[in-house]
């Protein structure tokens, strides 16, 4: 089933939640994009005070790479590979969404945070 709707699903660095929701979305027929709000892509690293840092232009395909040449073990074990391959079934790349034009019926925020930000970017 085909839904009009335009959906944009929101979280900081376009990689977990708001992935998971575009791919549900989609599977459902609606017209969904999703986008991070961050500076930066920030996915978990071997320690807590060191996460992975990527810019949005880096595709998921790159930033799975990385994390393999990394340990293939521990980002395989965390989930963060199985993550990232689903990702890049969806699209190639994070999306910024303040970089973006498009108008939607309907934008989800994954956090008050980003709905903060996604409310400073839309005045």
């Amino acid at each position: 089933m085909r839904h009009d709707l335009s959906i944009a699903v929101v979280c900081s660095s376009n990689q977990n939640r708001s992935m998971e929701a575009h791919h549900l979305l989609r599977k459902k027929g609606f017209r969904a994009k999703s986008y991070g709000t961050g500076s930066t892509v920030k996915l978990p690293g071997a320690t807590y005070d060191k996460p992975n840092v990527y810019d949005f232009e880096t595709s998921y395909e790159a930033i799975a790479d990385d994390l393999k040449k990394k340990d293939v073990s521990f980002y395989t074990q965390n989930g963060l590979l199985n993550m990232l391959d689903r990702n890049k079934r969806i699209k190639d790349k994070p999306q910024k969404f303040q970089l973006c034009s498009e108008e939607f019926d309907l934008i989800v925020t994954c956090q008050e945070r980003v709905f903060d930000q996604v409310l400073e970017h839309l005045k």
